[in-house]
């Protein structure tokens, strides 16, 4: 059978049972009706993904921008799926673990890879801590990365683990290596369709770099940018705003958003790059921001999720001149709309109200 967005694979299985795509949109309505939330916006998905439209309306999460609208060719989204399959080694019958909601693009395309690859899939509600059945086997997951800290003790029955939609932190990176589940940090985004690469995180395979998917390539712009070139996304490549060092077509290393650069006297500090200087340090999560400065432009700001305690200049003697914080703000908790989705803006305004 060749892979459409209008053909369910025989394998595939929701919750135990198999589903054509008429029972599927039975389904759906039942989802909708009588579901709770979560799977109410399943339900929904379903619905769009069985109609005969060839795209789907998606809505990105607003982390890196104000929220908007997106509509993705659902072949591209099958093309996506099968790339996944192909590079995690997925097959027809393999179980899956969907703990992500199904409002974003990555929740949507657990459910199509099921459909489209055959996949037994399992459903919980997207908490940040999901609860699942800790004995049954997983041979695929995705989670975001506060999903995978707050369960890390629950995962030894999941083979393949894939993080995304935040930056992974040290803490969780070193918390991995013993765990005998390969966990892999993906990259990518809406527009990309859920991710384009990924890189081993534990194991003997683990690596500092990204690999693309197969059937992708990459490059640079005169930002230092990624550029994606992917067939099935579009004919013209996406360019991002995201500062990489590329090792070669199939691989590069994440260093930071090209927009979240703090300009500080001209000198340019990539938060990101602070950030991970400092979390080992900290006990709590941590934020590198900036402030505006009458004579610099701007300067460098630190927001610690936490009530406020004394913190020892010796903490930044790794960092260079302009990437020390010049105030540090405190505040219960981030600012975020789904776990791991920390909003940047909301979060410096209210810590300084705290």
């Amino acid at each position: 059978m060749i892979p459409t967005f209008d053909k369910i694979h025989n394998k595939f299985k929701l919750n135990g049972l198999y589903f054509d795509r008429d029972a599927l949109k039975e389904v759906a309505y039942s989802f909708i009706k009588e579901g709770q939330l979560f799977e109410k916006e399943m339900g929904d998905f379903l619905l769009e993904w069985t109609n005969d439209r060839p795209v789907v309306e998606v809505r990105t999460s607003g982390s890196t921008g104000a929220p908007k609208i997106v509509i993705i060719k659902k072949d591209a989204m099958v093309a996506s799926a099968i790339s996944t399959g192909n590079f995690f080694s997925l097959e027809p019958g393999d179980t899956c673990l969907h703990c992500l909601p199904t409002h974003f693009i990555a929740g949507k395309m657990m459910l199509v890879r099921a459909m489209i690859l055959g996949l037994e899939v399992t459903t919980v509600e997207p908490l940040s801590r999901p609860i699942f059945d800790i004995d049954k086997t997983f041979d695929f997951c995705a989670m975001v990365p506060l999903q995978l800290e707050n369960t890390i003790n629950a995962t030894k029955n999941i083979k393949k683990l894939i993080v995304g939609g935040a930056a992974v932190p040290k803490s969780l990176v070193t918390a991995v290596q013993k765990l005998k589940t390969e966990v892999y940090e993906t990259y990518g985004m809406t527009e990309t369709i859920t991710h384009i690469a990924a890189k081993r995180l534990n194991g003997k395979t683990k690596s500092k770099y990204f690999t693309t998917l197969p059937g992708v390539l990459v490059t640079q712009d005169e930002r230092n940018c990624l550029v994606i070139k992917a067939p099935y996304l579009s004919s013209e490549p996406v360019i991002t705003n995201d500062i990489v060092e590329l090792i070669s077509e199939y691989e590069f290393r994440w260093l930071g958003r090209a927009d979240y650069v703090i300009n500080v006297g001209g000198v340019k500090v990539q938060p990101e790059v602070v950030e991970a200087k400092l979390q080992d340090k900290f006990q709590h999560r941590i934020l590198i921001t900036s402030e505006h400065d009458s004579k610099l432009g701007e300067h460098v700001v630190m927001i610690v999720e936490s009530e406020p305690f004394e913190i020892s200049k010796t903490v930044f003697e790794d960092l260079e001149k302009f990437e020390a914080p010049k105030s540090i703000y405190f505040i219960s908790r981030f600012v975020e709309k789904t776990p791991g989705k920390i909003q940047i803006l909301e979060t410096l305004n209210k810590a300084k109200l705290s």
